[in-house]
């Protein structure tokens, strides 16, 4: 099979990627290595996900991606430096491959940035997604895979988080966004026969998890002897899930849209287990020795409480079974960020 995953350098489309191959497919990786942080680590990643150890020589972003899309090309992997903003970018891809899936992890992702930039986040997560569905139609793909987010139950007051739940007050434009690419996927698979998965992804960690996230950002900072930025009392709440398990998710995902039609699902994909900030820190200072330092911060503008995914539906439809508790998960990623 020949998948196209669009931000297949980021963190858990690096670890897809990784997987796809090695199952034995050919995979068509999009990405713009967007300047949300260091495009060097999304380089590290691609190399890690095709299996090229190699010393990369850096230099300046054009001719490091240049180099990248020269060394990682195989048979079977093939990477573009594009924008899903950029319509025409794409159909020109697409008329270079027969694409039989395709699963779309590109975005611009998280919630306080979203506050400052909501218009480029409608453009890239709203817009941007809708090129794809359109380019769907004219090719005539009918399987499609979506990330969405546990953000678009806001500050849901049931627990757990299930997706009959009422969805309809984000609390951030990220959110929104995320909450307006499952409506319209239900337009598209409405009137093209798309069948297509909305995956509400439960706050992801692991190995190569992107740095500005909080157990890489903590981890990083209390290595260094540093003072962690601490926001609140410490009694927010994520239901913290390991790449691992969420990438066996989305394979569970493609077999059962491969083997189906007239499909349109949202699942969550959580861990089901809740930890709390000061848990969360606490594990960290365990796995490195140290304690933190903490600068205490008010919380900020569109962060949620707590998230807890119910997890029942992945269950029983596509045979989910996470694996990997909190305890084990950064066990691992505190090993993978000390030998990097």
């Amino acid at each position: 099979m020949t998948y196209l995953v669009t931000g297949g350098s980021g963190f858990i489309g690096s670890h897809l990627v990784e997987e796809l191959l090695k199952h034995g497919h050919s995979v068509i990786n999009i990405d713009n290595f967007d300047d949300f942080y260091d495009y060097k680590v999304k380089i590290k990643n691609t190399l890690d996900s095709v299996g090229k150890n190699i010393d990369f020589e850096f230099s300046d972003k054009q001719n490091d991606i240049e180099n990248l899309i020269s060394i990682s090309k195989s048979e079977r992997y093939t990477l573009y430096y594009q924008d899903i903003r950029d319509k025409k970018g794409l159909e020109a891809i697409l008329n270079n491959h027969h694409i039989d899936l395709i699963i779309h992890l590109a975005a611009l992702a998280g919630v306080r940035p979203s506050i400052e930039r909501p218009l480029e986040y409608e453009e890239v997560n709203v817009r941007g997604t809708m090129n794809l569905w359109e380019l769907c139609n004219q090719f005539g793909i009918k399987k499609f895979v979506c990330a969405s987010s546990s953000s678009v139950y806001g500050n849901n007051e049931k627990i757990p988080f299930s997706e009959s739940d009422n969805v309809d007050q984000p609390i951030s434009p990220y959110a929104a966004t995320k909450k307006c690419g499952e409506i319209l996927g239900h337009v598209y698979h409405s009137l093209y026969d798309i069948d297509m998965i909305q995956l509400r992804f439960f706050t992801v960690y692991g190995p190569r998890q992107r740095p500005d996230l909080a157990i890489h950002k903590f981890t990083k900072l209390i290595s260094e002897d540093q003072e962690i930025p601490f926001y609140g009392d410490g009694d927010t709440a994520r239901d913290y899930t390991y790449i691992d398990d969420i990438i066996d998710g989305i394979l569970k995902s493609i077999h059962y849209l491969e083997n189906n039609s007239k499909i349109y699902e949202i699942i969550n994909l959580g861990e089901s287990e809740v930890i709390n900030l000061s848990e969360m820190l606490s594990v960290i200072e365990k796995n490195l020795d140290k304690i933190a330092t903490k600068k205490i911060l008010p919380l900020q503008q569109g962060d949620v409480q707590k998230t807890n995914a119910d997890i029942t539906k992945a269950r029983n439809l596509i045979g989910y079974k996470p694996t990997t508790n909190f305890q084990n998960g950064t066990k691992k990623f505190v090993e993978w960020f000390l030998r990097k």
